[in-house]
């Protein structure tokens, strides 16, 4: 076992206090620059400062202001698909994810594009900068493939430090999140530059780790000459909810009044930053969710905690992103470094619970008391309430094709970038690998890669769009699917097709013009008969081009339940009582 220089986190600079200076007359600079991809875990769309929330992100805020803030990026509405495509540049189905690799069906498996890894028909983002010359580093969530022909170390990274799998306690007990026996816990897996590891049982904590981990691999390459490709994968904010105690004390009774209260804190400051129009409809939760007021105290209690310590969680990730900034900035790269941040799907709602056995093993071995939530030793989720909240205004939230699902914060920044800006017309996830492939100067192969058959880029450069000199980045006949469970939607201009099985949706297709009416407050499918036989026809040609499997019933199957007993579940966890505290230091 290799220790985590843990020493890294005490030498680097504290969050970024210097002006970032690029504005519209930025000049290009003479070498090629650095790139930093940072990507978030289950961040909702208004859960950091330049979308609108309480939640203090100052170097967030910074990029922002400075850089380009889109408001219409879209994501997969789960974790791996969206890796997926951005990694390859092209749809899910097409490079290994037609659905998750731990929810793969009998009627999915072995299909071409269900592997479960990002497959052979790619070649991954950085294999194509290291190709280039580019150095390239990664640390954090991977989820593209467990084994170490799959890990990054094998798909173009150079020095790499990943949690492969979908989740992870964020401290150092090392515990995964899906348990099939209670009486075996299960273990995430680590891999260091492919290798198996055990990470250190003390002192670790996922978002400190991982960026000192990158740190040390940007300054491990700093003789070469060559320019970086850091790709920073938080695992915050994705549960289990865990955070330091001096962060969660910050929040401490900021949300005991509910989802009600900060849901109108956001849609006001919305509002205020020129997010949102005034007469917006704002989507207030699916009725199968009960209201803030309905709650018991005890629920109440527990439920303020959850959302104190996911808050948490998300200022110490953007305090790590300022150390990286600090870093770059105390070295002369920062303004020679285009960095990219967003979420990789909509705020999570969902329960893990109902998969497997791992609402007995939680049960069972956590200690969910209110007292302990985000120590060592709990296992918490974030909930529907705090969700739909952390979506607004948007429907729904994660495994969704509404808006809530598919609608992330993205924020880009770097040289030629104009700073300061809203940009509010549609892009996409795939479009993310030609963006930094026209900025570093290097081309995707097309069609072979050495001696073998490789897909072509589907995503398109926003590079022209981002430095205010196009005005799109697609055209408004350019239509984009999506498709995991069973459920499904697809973009061409200012309308969107969704559809979703019941409670949730109609169980039939729906239709909106989301120019008009982007929370989907209005189904404008019996109304425009003509518009939604051209976008189902359109939807046939998607599911044609990228081998999509529609399978009857898929969105009903059993552990895609959307978390039905989240509140049973919560009831059981506020009676629980307090246990021995668990080893790990916090």
């Amino acid at each position: 076992m290799k220790p985590l220089p843990l020493l890294l986190s005490k030498l680097c600079l504290p969050a970024l206090a210097l002006p970032l200076a690029f504005t519209a007359s930025a000049a290009e600079p003479a070498k090629r620059p650095n790139i930093l991809l940072i990507v978030a875990d289950d961040l909702g769309y208004t859960d950091i400062g330049p979308f609108g929330a309480e939640i203090a992100t100052p170097n967030l805020d910074k990029l922002a202001s400075t850089g380009v803030k889109m408001t219409s990026f879209y994501a997969s509405p789960f974790c791996s698909p969206t890796r997926a495509m951005l990694m390859s540049g092209s749809d899910n189905h097409l490079v290994g994810f037609g659905d998750m690799a731990e929810l793969i069906t009998p009627e999915q498996k072995g299909k071409p594009g269900y592997e479960g890894n990002l497959n052979e028909r790619v070649v991954p983002m950085a294999q194509v900068l290291k190709d280039a010359g580019y150095r390239t580093a990664m640390a954090g969530k991977w989820h593209l493939g467990v084994a170490e022909q799959f890990s990054p170390a094998a798909r173009g990274f150079e020095q790499s430090y990943a949690m492969v799998m979908g989740g992870a306690s964020h401290w150092g007990d090392q515990t995964g999140i899906v348990a099939m026996d209670p009486a075996k816990p299960p273990k995430a897996i680590y891999r260091e530059n492919g290798k198996a590891i055990d990470i250190p049982r003390d002192g670790f904590y996922s978002s400190e780790a991982f960026t000192n981990k990158l740190l040390e691999y940007i300054k491990n390459g700093e003789g070469s000459g060559k320019p970086f490709f850091g790709y920073l994968a938080f695992t915050a904010p994705h549960w289990p909810l865990h955070a330091p105690d001096a962060d969660i004390a910050k929040y401490e009774g900021r949300y005991k009044e509910g989802y009600d209260k900060l849901r109108k804190e956001r849609i006001e400051r919305m509002k205020k930053l020129g997010l949102i129009a005034a007469d917006t409809p704002v989507y207030e939760g699916h009725p199968n969710w009960p209201k803030w007021d309905s709650l018991t105290p005890a629920q109440k209690e527990s439920e303020a905690r959850r959302m104190t310590v996911y808050s948490a969680m998300v200022e110490n990730m953007d305090r790590q992103i300022g150390r990286v900034l600090a870093y770059l900035k105390e070295k002369g790269e920062l303004d020679n470094t285009f960095i990219f941040f967003m979420s990789d799907n909509g705020a999570d709602g969902n329960s893990v619970y109902d998969v497997g056995r791992t609402r007995e093993w939680i049960h069972k071995d956590m200690d969910n008391s209110t007292a302990n939530i985000g120590k060592p030793g709990s296992f918490i989720e974030y909930g529907p309430g705090w969700a739909q909240v952390g979506m607004s205004p948007f429907k729904l939230y994660k495994s969704f094709m509404y808006e809530g699902g598919i609608s992330v914060p993205a924020i880009a920044w770097g040289p030629g970038i104009r700073g300061g800006s809203v940009k509010r017309e549609f892009a996409h996830v795939m479009d993310v690998a030609p963006t930094i492939f026209e900025l570093a100067g290097a081309k995707h192969p097309g069609t072979e890669y050495n001696g073998r058959e490789v897909l072509p880029l589907r995503g398109k450069s926003m590079l022209p769009y981002l430095q205010g000199k196009a005005k799109q980045v697609r055209g408004k006949d350019d239509a984009v699917g999506w498709e995991l469970g069973g459920r499904k939607a697809l973009r061409k201009g200012d309308w969107k097709i969704v559809y979703a099985n019941q409670p949730w949706g109609t169980g039939d297709w729906e239709l909106y013009n989301i120019a008009r009416d982007r929370t989907e407050s209005r189904n404008l499918a019996a109304s425009q008969p003509a518009k939604l036989k051209e976008m189902l026809a359109e939807w046939k040609r998607y599911v044609a081009e990228t081998g999509t499997l529609e399978i009857d019933n898929l969105a009903n199957r059993p552990g895609y339940s959307n978390g039905a007993k989240y509140y049973e579940d919560l009831e059981v966890e506020v009676n629980m009582k307090p246990r021995n505290p668990a080893p790990t230091t916090n």
